[in-house]
C-alpha cells in the first residue's frame, strides 16, 4: 500500500481530507481504514471506494445515500484507476450541507486527490 495523493476542502466549517492509495489486496484496505480511524478519532465520517482487480466497493459511511461512495467510485472509474482506494475523512462543522453540496464536496475532494 502506498499513499499517492492527498487533498483538502473546507465548506461551512466541515473539513474534508482526501487520500488516494495504491493497493494490492483487500487486507490492505482494512489496515488503511483502521489506521485512518485511529489518527482521526474526532472525525464523523470515513466514506471510501476502491477497485481491486476490477472488483469495486463503495460506502457512504452514514452520510445520506449516494452522496459520497458513488462519487468516489465514479472518480476511480473515470480515471481508469484499478488497484486504488480513495478515502475521505470528514470532520462535521456543525452545519448540515444537504445532499447536493455534500455530493459536490466529496466529488471535488476525490478529483483533487488524483491531480
Amino acid at each position: 500500500m502506498k499513499l499517492v495523493g492527498e487533498s483538502y476542502l473546507e465548506i461551512k466549517k466541515s473539513k474534508f481530507y482526501g487520500y488516494l492509495y495504491e493497493i494490492d489486496s483487500l487486507d490492505e484496505v482494512d489496515v488503511i481504514l483502521e489506521n485512518i480511524k485511529k489518527e482521526n478519532k474526532k472525525a464523523r465520517h470515513f466514506p471510501y471506494a476502491y477497485k481491486i482487480n476490477n472488483t469495486a466497493k463503495k460506502t457512504d459511511d452514514k452520510e445520506p445515500s449516494g452522496t459520497c461512495g458513488t462519487p468516489l467510485l465514479n472518480v476511480l472509474e473515470r480515471n481508469n484507476l484499478n488497484n486504488h482506494l480513495i478515502v475521505v475523512v470528514r470532520y462535521f462543522g456543525g452545519v448540515k450541507l444537504g445532499a447536493g453540496p455534500l455530493l459536490r464536496s466529496y466529488s471535488k475532494v476525490a478529483n483533487d486527490v488524483i491531480k
